[in-house]
C-alpha cells in the first residue's frame, strides 16, 4: 500500500489510547503509523511503552513556561518527526490557540462521552448522576473550544445498575480503543475519498452566487439558476479511474495552455473538451483547494449574467 501517514500522539498518562493506535498501526492495511510520542510529563507510563516499541518519543515538563511557549516547542517536535496529522490520547492539558489553529483539520481527540453530552471532566459521574443509559465516547476535531470541534463517531455503553463512575469508565475504556483507530483511519485518508473531494467541491461551488446543483447524465453538475452549467464533478468516469472538477476555459487555447503548464492536474476531458472545458484532477493528493476555488469562480464568470458578476 501507499506509504502510511505520519502520526504524532501526546499524552499526560499510562496512554491506553495511544498504545491501542500503536498496535493498531502494526496491521499491514492501517493507512497511518506513529511515529512520535510526546509528553508534557517526563514520568508518563506511556513513554516507556512507546520506547519499548521502537517509537521515537520526546518529553518535557510545562510547568513554569506559558502555554504559547510550551505548545511550540511540542510543534517544533511533531514537525522535525514529520508529523502530519496529531491524536491526542488523555493529553491533560489545555492547548494554546496558536497550537490549535496550525494543527487545524489535522488533529482530533477521543471525550469519555456522547457528545455533545458531559464536555469536560467527571463525564461517568454526570451521567450516572442524570439517570442516562447510556455513557460512551466520542472522536472529534480539535478546534479552540474545549470538547466543541465536529464529532467523527462515537460508541454508546450501556450503563448498568450499580455502575460507579470507575466500572463505568472501564467498560467506556474498552469502547475507546475500539473507536479511535477506526475513527482515525477515515479521518486521515478521507481527502482521497470522492465523497469527500465532492463535498469540497460543492461547498466551494454552491458559494457563488446563485448557483444550484443537479445531476446531469448520472454527475453532480453546477449551473447558475435557470442559465448555464459552470462545472461538473466527476469520478470514474466510463471507467477512467479519474476524480476530478470540471469547469470552463476561454477557449482551447487556454485549456491546452493549462494542460502544457501542468498535465499531473490539468487534462482534456473526452466528452466536453473540444468545447473548450477541462478537469481538474482531485485525486493526487494534496488538493490545492484556492487554486480550485479560483478555477472554479472563473468559469462561473463566464456563464453568469453580465449583471451578477458584476456584483461578485
Amino acid at each position: 500500500m501507499a506509504d502510511k501517514v505520519k502520526i504524532g500522539v501526546l499524552i499526560s498518562g499510562r496512554g491506553s489510547n495511544m498504545a491501542a493506535l500503536v498496535y493498531a498501526a502494526k496491521y499491514p492495511d492501517c493507512p497511518f503509523e506513529v511515529v512520535l510520542v510526546a509528553s508534557n510529563d517526563p514520568d508518563a507510563a506511556g513513554l516507556a511503552f512507546a520506547e519499548a516499541e521502537g517509537i521515537a518519543t520526546f518529553s518535557r515538563s510545562h510547568k513554569g513556561m506559558k502555554r504559547a511557549e510550551f505548545d511550540a516547542i511540542i510543534d517544533a517536535e511533531l514537525r522535525k518527526a514529520g508529523v502530519e496529522y496529531v491524536a491526542l490520547a488523555g493529553y491533560m492539558r489545555l492547548l494554546s490557540a496558536e497550537f490549535v489553529t496550525s494543527w487545524a483539520d489535522r488533529m482530533i481527540n477521543i471525550h469519555p462521552s456522547l457528545l455533545p453530552k458531559y464536555k469536560g471532566l467527571d463525564t461517568h459521574a454526570r451521567a450516572i448522576e442524570a439517570g442516562d443509559r447510556f455513557g460512551g465516547c466520542s472522536v472529534h476535531v480539535v478546534t479552540p473550544e474545549l470538547d466543541d470541534g465536529p464529532v467523527l463517531g462515537q460508541l454508546p455503553v450501556a450503563i448498568l445498575p450499580g455502575d460507579t463512575p470507575d466500572t463505568l469508565a472501564a467498560r467506556v475504556l474498552i469502547a475507546e480503543h475500539q473507536l479511535y483507530s477506526r475513527v482515525l483511519a477515515d479521518f486521515v485518508t478521507r481527502e482521497s475519498r470522492p465523497e469527500w473531494l465532492l463535498e469540497k467541491v460543492r461547498a466551494l461551488a454552491l458559494g457563488l452566487p446563485e448557483a444550484t446543483e443537479k445531476l446531469s447524465h448520472g454527475t453532480p453538475a453546477f449551473h447558475i439558476a435557470g442559465g448555464k452549467f459552470f462545472a461538473y464533478f466527476s469520478h470514474d468516469h466510463h471507467g477512467d479511474s479519474i476524480t476530478s472538477v470540471l469547469v470552463k476555459t476561454t477557449g482551447p487555447e487556454e485549456q491546452a495552455m493549462l494542460i502544457d503548464a501542468d498535465p499531473d492536474i490539468y487534462y482534456k476531458p473526452p466528452y466536453l473538451g473540444p468545447s473548450g472545458w477541462v478537469g481538474m484532477r482531485l485525486d493526487g493528493g494534496d488538493v490545492d483547494w484556492a487554486h480550485v476555488e479560483e478555477r472554479l469562480t472563473a468559469s462561473w464568470r463566464m456563464v453568469a449574467p453580465k449583471k451578477l458578476a458584476a456584483f461578485f
